[in-house]
């Protein structure tokens, strides 16, 4: 059944990608400019700037220009990037680690801080360690993430000095032999403990600007759903028989209340892939959240459309990873069907 439930998710994913790309391409091509002008800068020709439009096919009816685009992405060719003169796929190649690695540091942040700190909140309500959670909760959701980036940098690198400013490396740091394209990972594969220290050091502070958000609504979600939990009879059962309560808050409190915190959080970690941007722009993260807004910005036609679909792809996979997390979670749920 899970097989069947997968091929069916699998499916749909690949309808929602369809409908994705030609729903961004169709408004990456509405939007107001001339993309080949601004390829070309206002010194152009005008024959030179029709020779671009028919290479890009931007003379063709709209049906056309996806055709066309379709058959490039089908081959693995996502088009020529007019803000960086080269392949956008070499370009989403370059740019997707560092934000990938930058969103998993964030999302780690965010679970197991966020998870064990609302579960401690539900099991000791209105206690000192519950009104903190509170306050850390509010605090993180209400204060958008650049802020966090000025004062992460302001505090730890200019007034501690304990932790570098921007980048992924130091200037005196060499990466590491390309395997995933993950520093800390490629250089633990690599035995380099040096590189893997430093690249540490540089993604601290950005993926903690990235996560306090999360990590407050996952503090509260978890406080809320185990809260629920606790008030069921089977906690007073648990009691009765004896159990620790550490075993209780793990197993019977939390393990229910993680099914409608682990939907949240997979949407949430979904969405980081498109609003990394803020955070890489101020610690200078070489990241495609920021490559994406650069070519907005330049109505870069191919590159657009290439990120939004690495973005849509990103998001239909980790849906669907939570879907399978969630089903070996509660036995009950099999093909999205409750009580069954």
């Amino acid at each position: 059944m899970l097989i069947r439930y997968l091929i069916r998710r699998a499916l749909a994913a690949v309808v929602t990608l369809v409908g994705v790309s030609m729903l961004i391409f169709v408004i990456a091509r509405v939007i107001p400019g001339d993309p080949a002008r601004m390829a070309l800068g206002p010194m152009a020709t005008k024959e030179q700037i029709q020779d671009l439009r028919e290479e890009l096919h931007l003379n063709d009816a709209l049906p056309v220009q996806y055709w066309e685009y379709v058959k490039g992405v089908s081959g693995g060719d996502l088009g020529i990037s007019l803000y960086t003169r080269g392949p956008v796929a070499d370009d989403l190649i370059k740019t997707f680690p560092a934000t990938f690695e930058l969103i998993v540091a964030s999302s780690i942040l965010m679970i197991t801080i966020g998870i064990p700190l609302g579960t401690l909140a539900a099991r000791y309500r209105d206690g000192l360690l519950d009104n903190f959670s509170r306050l850390f909760s509010l605090l993180g959701v209400v204060t958008p993430n650049f802020v966090w980036s000025v004062f992460f940098m302001l505090i730890f690198a200019f007034w501690l000095e304990i932790l570098p400013v921007a980048g992924r490396l130091s200037e005196a740091v060499t990466a590491p032999p390309h395997v995933t394209g993950l520093y800390l990972v490629d250089s633990l594969i690599a035995g380099e403990w040096a590189t893997f220290r430093d690249a540490f050091a540089h993604i601290l502070m950005p993926a903690a600007a990235l996560s306090l958000a999360s990590i407050g609504q996952t503090t509260r979600l978890t406080r809320a759903n185990v809260g629920e939990s606790y008030e069921r009879q089977y906690i007073e059962f648990a009691r009765a028989y004896g159990f620790h309560e550490g075993r209780i808050a793990a197993k019977y409190a939390l393990r229910p209340a993680l099914i409608p915190t682990l939907t949240i959080l997979g949407l949430d970690i979904a969405v980081k892939l498109g609003s990394a941007f803020l955070v890489e722009s101020v610690f200078a993260w070489p990241g495609m959240a920021r490559y994406g807004v650069y070519v907005i910005l330049e109505k870069d036609l191919n590159a657009i459309v290439g990120t939004v679909l690495v973005i849509a792809a990103f998001f239909l996979v980790i849906n669907l990873i939570i879907d399978i997390i969630v089903a070996f979670i509660d036995p009950r749920i099999r093909l999205g069907v409750r009580g069954q």
